[in-house]
């Protein structure tokens, strides 16, 4: 009796369910579509996939063991997919399902729909990017089921979002394949800090620029230098607002401020000359004698 689905696998019709399950992992990593682009290569993996659903399920693998290539009208399954309704656009799904029956166990479940259907397949994972990468944009490498490829973080990114990749997830019958669903988490910057899409650095202001006056130069790394004007009398944590300079967003397009907060930056003392010193001492406001509002 031809058993054609067996040899679709290259396995005899007494493999173990541990024989056919390695038997179609290694054909369906060498015929999937993301590694193989004949088009004949296609056909193949479609042929693997639907030997597998019948031969991994015990009522239809025991079906098929009794009545063999018969079920196809004593042609083999190459042919006789070939021959229901022209090649590459044949739903193999649905042949097997009106062979074998509709049942709510099994492959091919109940209703004429898939058990595996596209939710089903999603995969999901976390991932954690860069605080950097988050405000300005950039690619992140994923590596899974055998496969490498890279992603596009889009600008603005929040903690706690899902990025979804069309068919990088898991593989079903016929080749169906799910989707990735991604949650970014992003990595806290010892620089800024994030509200909504306004961001929040601290700058060192020395004493004499907070005092009389003068600029101050802002690196980082996210931000093209920034030249600061300082005025005179600056107070320790006061705030100055860069327009447009925080995180764009990603519905509006409008970008958030940027607010720099001034750390006012004391000398040692013990640095500075001792004529100035005794000035100081001399001429700086006694605290003593400053009058505090009540609260």
């Amino acid at each position: 009796m031809a058993k054609s689905l067996y040899e679709t696998l290259g396995i005899n019709d007494n493999a173990s369910s541990e024989e056919i399950k390695k038997a179609y992992r290694k054909l369906a990593r060498k015929y999937h579509p993301d590694v193989n682009k004949d088009e004949e290569a296609i056909e193949k993996f479609k042929e693997i996939n639907a030997a597998y659903e019948v031969l991994s399920d015990k009522k239809k693998k025991d079906e098929y063991d009794m009545y063999g290539d018969q079920m196809f009208g004593g042609q083999n399954f190459h042919d006789f997919a070939r021959n229901q309704g022209a090649g590459s656009n044949v739903d193999l799904d649905e042949l097997l399902r009106n062979i074998f029956g509709g049942g709510s166990s099994g492959g091919f479940g109940g209703g004429g729909k898939s058990s595996h259907s596209s939710t089903d397949l999603d995969q999901r994972i976390n991932i954690t990017v860069p605080f950097y990468v988050s405000i300005k944009g950039g690619k992140h490498n994923i590596s899974m089921n055998n496969e490498s490829f890279d992603i596009k973080i889009p600008v603005g990114i929040k903690s706690g979002e899902t990025l979804r990749v069309r068919e990088k997830g898991n593989v079903g019958s016929m080749g169906r394949r799910g989707d990735l669903l991604i949650k970014v988490e992003v990595s806290s910057s010892p620089l800024y800090e994030r509200k909504e899409n306004d961001l929040y650095m601290t700058i060192d202001v020395p004493l004499k620029t907070a005092l009389f006056g003068g600029k101050v130069k802002v690196k980082s790394s996210i931000h093209d230098d920034i030249t600061l004007k300082v005025p005179q009398n600056t107070r320790n944590g006061q705030k100055f607002r860069v327009r447009g300079a925080g995180v764009i967003d990603r519905k509006t397009s409008e970008s958030g401020n940027l607010y720099l907060e001034a750390n006012i930056v004391l000398p040692n003392v013990d640095d500075l000359d001792e004529a100035l010193k005794t000035m100081l001492q001399e001429k700086l406001p006694d605290p003593h004698n400053i009058e505090h509002a009540d609260a």
